[in-house]
């Protein structure tokens, strides 16, 4: 089965990583790390200190980018009495639901197509954020499923016209894709003290199984630091193999650059098609809208090529596909597929 539909990775990991995982030695998995007895969590935090310029008491880590963003969605709205989240009108189904889990509630806010894409409007986000006053406000950049990002303009503006204490977590789990540039992140950190960004190794490094994610905090939170960092440390194994992927980005960079070629193809194949419309994305998928009278030939017609792409039920959404970027021969699979179920 060639999987296109969870934004996985199909290509091949970085030479550093497979070496990593082949000289792992088991015995030191008989022993916790002993990097707390030095105040640090994880060698993991420590390297990610290095790379972004953030002190390593603002890193958080964490088992994939989903336990950073439930971790802090968990503790903020069980704390502090306002348990309200506000989150954009078309992103992941999860935001809903780890807000449901701690009793808090939702309020949505407006995504706009526009053109080929779909975008925030910063001053309407600003505008419903001092309206609505929340005690979290969930910005994803790049936004799934939509494809669409913030520039570090744009988050600063947010940041700066809204209350202090709503805590505003941006999702930047597809953030490396189209851009390597991280020089706006220890900045905005220092600068906020109601800032979470949180990212993941699940995406541009490609290793969703390994659960890994981390993140940054503004400064004065030991209270959600104690809540979730793990006293014991962290799997020795994926520490391992995390620092090899850190240390991967020439390879990881060339395999997202070269999921352009992904994007034109849908575009130019399928863009001018009748009922069709290609989004912009800055991620590894993309969202196309199509005509819902072929949904049943063009389930039938993957399933039986052993393809496997995502099928938007979301209110508003539910005449998109969404595909993960792959292997160009399975993309050209995809929208070979696709054009002979229009005719």
């Amino acid at each position: 089965m060639i999987y296109l539909d969870r934004n996985e990775f199909n290509f091949k990991p970085s030479q550093k990583v497979i070496d990593a995982i082949k000289n792992f030695d088991p015995e030191t998995l008989c022993f916790y790390t002993r990097i707390y007895d030095e105040g640090k969590k994880s060698i993991v935090s420590v390297r990610l200190s290095e790379i972004y310029g953030v002190p390593e008491q603002q890193v958080l880590i964490g088992y994939g980018g989903e336990d950073i963003l439930k971790n802090s969605v968990h503790y903020y709205l069980s704390t502090g009495g306002n348990n309200t989240i506000m989150i954009p009108e078309y992103s992941w189904w999860y935001y809903n639901r780890i807000a449901g889990e701690c009793g808090g509630t939702f309020e949505m806010y407006p995504l706009h197509e526009t053109g080929d894409t779909f975008a925030y409007d910063v001053d309407e986000v600003i505008e419903y954020t001092n309206r609505i006053h929340p005690r979290m406000l969930l910005l994803a950049s790049p936004n799934n499923p939509t494809g669409n990002s913030l520039t570090p303009e744009e988050i600063g503006r947010i940041m700066e016209n809204i209350p202090s204490d709503t805590m505003v977590l941006i999702d930047e789990a597809y953030a490396s894709f189209i851009s390597c540039d991280t020089s706006y992140v220890a900045p905005l950190v220092s600068k906020y003290s109601n800032l979470i960004i949180s990212r993941t190794l699940s995406k541009f490094y490609g290793l969703p199984g390994l659960r890994m994610g981390f993140g940054f905090i503004g400064k004065g939170h030991e209270g959600f630091l104690n809540y979730a960092n793990k006293y014991l440390g962290y799997n020795r194994f994926s520490e391992a193999v995390a620092l090899a992927a850190l240390d991967s980005d020439e390879h990881y960079r060339k395999v997202a650059d070269d999921m352009e070629w992904d994007r034109q193809l849908f575009k130019k194949e399928l863009g001018n098609l009748p009922g069709f419309k290609v989004y912009k994305s800055v991620a590894n998928f993309i969202l196309i809208k199509y005509p819902v009278a072929i949904k049943e030939a063009l389930q039938k017609a993957l399933a039986e090529q052993d393809y496997k792409i995502k099928f938007m039920g979301d209110k508003g959404l539910e005449d998109c596909l969404r595909i993960t970027l792959g292997q160009p021969q399975h993309i050209q699979a995809v929208v070979d597929t696709i054009k002979k179920c229009v005719k």
